[in-house]
């Protein structure tokens, strides 16, 4: 596989780095777009705008609506910190939010857990199959479904 090396950051050093790659972009680093990223960085499956809505006012005391959420989400995918997961409408922190890649997400069908790899080689022929349709500027997510190795060996 053609793996190119990551340092992937969790807990503070990864809020740390997501807020830095933020400000870096040109965006504020607000207390709502924290307790976001912290939510998210929280969870160990993919979590949708409602779970993490209801995480952060759990921790306010007040209601958060999901469409402030869905649209933080939106910034920080844009701004290469998180990761949506299309097949499931939901978001995971990226663990190396300085590095900009393609994705590729291995879902458990069972436990739900997304698993993020990169293999160049496939996403590299499906930017260049894009680029001979006539596309630019593609950013491929793949993603593929099955049973991780913990529920793999539970059936």
């Amino acid at each position: 596989m053609a793996i190119h090396p990551h340092h992937d950051l969790s807990g503070d050093p990864l809020i740390a780095a997501a807020r830095d790659a933020l400000v870096r972009a040109g965006e504020q680093w607000t207390d709502m777009r924290a307790d976001v990223f912290a939510a998210l960085t929280a969870r160990s499956t993919p979590a949708s705008a409602y779970d993490i809505a209801e995480n952060v006012g759990a921790g306010r005391g007040k209601r958060v609506a999901a469409n402030t959420v869905y649209r933080i989400l939106d910034l920080f995918v844009r701004a290469n910190l998180a990761r949506r997961v299309e097949s499931a409408n939901a978001y995971v922190a990226n663990p190396h939010p300085g590095c900009r890649h393609d994705c590729i997400f291995l879902i458990c069908d069972a436990c739900g857990q997304a698993t993020h790899i990169d293999d160049d080689r496939l996403t590299g022929a499906l930017r260049d199959a894009a680029r001979e349709a006539g596309f630019a500027d593609v950013r491929p997510v793949v993603e593929l479904r099955g049973l991780c190795g913990g529920c793999g060996t539970l059936q």
